[in-house]
């Protein structure tokens, strides 16, 4: 860990805000797999490091990507349509949760207020969390709208969103993603970030506050369970 991970740890949020994709859920796998399957089946095929560049976006932004990507802009609402009909149908078979996300969740539910804040169709984050027995420690969920008047990330909309429905001001939220996207998103609305998952090269994980390899990382499941303790975390 660096000095920057510790300080956040030495921290206590008044709410928690997770993603979904790739932060609760190990559902970023079905993603890649409805891309390749919406690209073969208009016969296409991805160009290189297309995978890094879609990670974390909203499935919409997704197909205007892949559509761009091969050069044929006509076929956005194709390609959009059929990445989201692959994912809903393979998000379904069997949704699987991320190293420590049950635990880490269970540990925190009932001593703050917690949110999930996704770019994920409200059905998709709904079902995997009911099916993984988490969605009932969620106080909040928060999905882009049909409209323009929640957009998805990196727009910071869906975290503003959730600060507030928390009741809590932003800078004392913590947001927890495994996306730059997200982490961009959590930042523009003024929450501090917890990065999870494999370091971003570069200076990527700069931009959060903290970058740790999972959710049972051990300081971060030690943190969870001061919190609220008379020897927990300080308020700043």
């Amino acid at each position: 860990m660096t000095t920057s991970d510790h300080d956040l740890l030495d921290w206590s949020p008044e709410a928690v805000v997770f993603d979904c994709d790739g932060t609760l859920m190990d559902s970023e796998r079905h993603w890649q797999e409805a891309r390749s399957r919406a690209f073969r089946e208009h016969g296409l095929q991805p160009p290189p490091g297309f995978a890094e560049q879609a990670l974390g976006l909203h499935y919409e932004d997704c197909g205007r990507l892949m559509a761009q990507s091969v050069h044929k802009p006509e076929l956005t609402e194709d390609l959009t349509a059929a990445l989201l009909d692959h994912f809903l149908a393979l998000v379904t078979d069997e949704p699987v949760t991320m190293p420590g996300a049950v635990r880490l969740v269970r540990l925190l539910s009932g001593r703050l207020p917690l949110a999930v804040a996704s770019n994920c169709p409200r059905v998709v984050v709904e079902g995997s969390l009911e099916r993984a027995g988490l969605l009932a420690h969620f106080q909040h969920l928060v999905v882009p709208d049909t409209g323009d008047r929640v957009r998805p990330k990196p727009h910071p909309d869906v975290y503003a969103v959730a600060a507030r429905l928390c009741g809590v001001p932003p800078h004392r939220v913590l947001a927890v993603e495994d996306s730059l996207t997200g982490v961009e998103a959590a930042r523009r609305a003024s929450l501090r970030v917890l990065g999870v998952g494999p370091r971003p090269q570069g200076d990527g994980a700069t931009r959060a506050d903290a970058w740790l390899p999972s959710l049972d990382a051990p300081e971060l499941l030690a943190w969870a369970h001061a919190l609220g303790s008379p020897r927990g975390p300080q308020q700043l």
